[in-house]
């Protein structure tokens, strides 16, 4: 059976080699600086931030006071066990199509009306729904763009129950909302990436998954600020 230090000197390794082969740092750059680096790329790094810089300085305590005799310090098993928690998120991480987003995606297809949408909206609970035409996504409707459509055609003196039931839904969405409002992304998107997409991009609102990121295939995923909380909850309590 393996000791506690051991454990946690592997547990440091995974950490160590996983960050430096996935983000190219160079090996002359310490971990902890490593670390700081990664911070501003890596939603799991920058949750443990504080406590892998801590950890570093107990695996430095390991290795350069230690000899096969005697080991300076033996790590608490709970310390262990959350190393090795930490560093099974980093080197094997979870992705979001096995986790929040549904295989099953709810799409409107583009020449479907504004009525047919705001109906969705309203019967689903659903506030991001992508728009396709044939297998392409031409974008994705949401209902704060459909308010702000709606309010345009009062504001114009425009007769609402003839455009909602005249207008195509694809005439809602705008090419400008791609990488703003929305990203696309394959279903190989873990959930730190996600995670620092919407970190990265405040005004990001959803993230449509498809089978290799292609904006000509079909959603089959979709994940929105409302998953945010649930995300951050996997990484919090996943566990080895």
């Amino acid at each position: 059976m393996q000791s506690n230090a051991v454990r946690f000197i592997n547990a440091y390794n995974s950490i160590d080699q996983t960050l430096r082969a996935v983000y190219n740092f160079k090996r002359n750059i310490t971990f902890s600086d490593m670390i700081r680096r990664a911070v501003s790329i890596n939603s799991v790094v920058r949750k443990y931030e504080d406590k892998l810089i801590d950890y570093a300085r107990l695996r430095n305590a390991i290795i350069h006071n230690s000899n096969e005799e005697r080991i300076i310090a033996e790590p608490h098993d709970e310390v262990v066990a959350e190393m090795e928690r930490i560093a099974e998120i980093i080197s094997c991480p979870p992705k979001v199509i096995d986790t929040i987003a549904s295989k099953t995606v709810l799409v409107l297809e583009g020449m479907s009306t504004v009525k047919t949408a705001l109906e969705t909206i309203y019967r689903t609970g659903f506030r991001m729904i992508p728009v396709c035409s044939g297998d392409k996504i031409m974008g994705v409707i949401n209902s704060h763009r459909v308010i702000e459509l709606l309010g345009m055609q009062i504001d114009n003196g425009k007769d609402l129950d003839e455009y909602i039931a005249a207008t195509p839904v694809i005439d809602a969405v705008s090419d400008s909302d791609v990488d703003r409002v929305f990203v696309i992304r394959s279903k190989n998107l873990l959930i730190q990436e996600a995670l620092d997409l919407f970190y990265s991009n405040r005004k990001l609102q959803a993230i449509v998954l498809t089978k290799s990121g292609s904006v000509q295939e079909r959603p089959i995923g979709i994940v929105t600020v409302a998953d945010i909380m649930d995300l951050s909850k996997i990484i919090e309590d996943y566990a080895v």
